[in-house]
């Protein structure tokens, strides 16, 4: 049990830096920084979207337009951060027994 949690917690790890990669990469081709004519960084903005678009396409049904502002994966990453204290919570009783408090 203990094993499936911990690798639900590398999962949720994983998630957490494909979201910040894709953050830091939309800044920099938002401010020119890095250009997506380059083969090698649109063969990898196009993956990180196939991979982060179906975490954030319902989050983007129910929140509202803010124009060029996307609040989702800020939806995202505070989910996961919240299943990530779940899980450590889940890890730490499953381990040691009991009521464990993990903050």
């Amino acid at each position: 049990m203990v094993l499936i949690l911990q690798i639900l917690q590398i999962l949720l790890n994983v998630v957490w830096w494909i979201i910040i990669v894709q953050a830091i990469l939309s800044w920099l081709i938002a401010f020119n920084v890095i250009n997506t004519s380059n083969d090698f960084i649109r063969s990898v903005w196009y993956a990180l979207q196939k991979m982060t678009d179906p975490l954030y396409r319902p989050i983007r049904r129910i929140l509202p337009d803010f124009g060029a502002l996307d609040l989702s994966p800020m939806v995202v990453l505070l989910a996961v951060i919240i299943l990530d204290k779940i899980l450590n919570t889940a890890i730490a009783n499953a381990m040691y027994g009991g009521a464990v408090a993990v903050s």
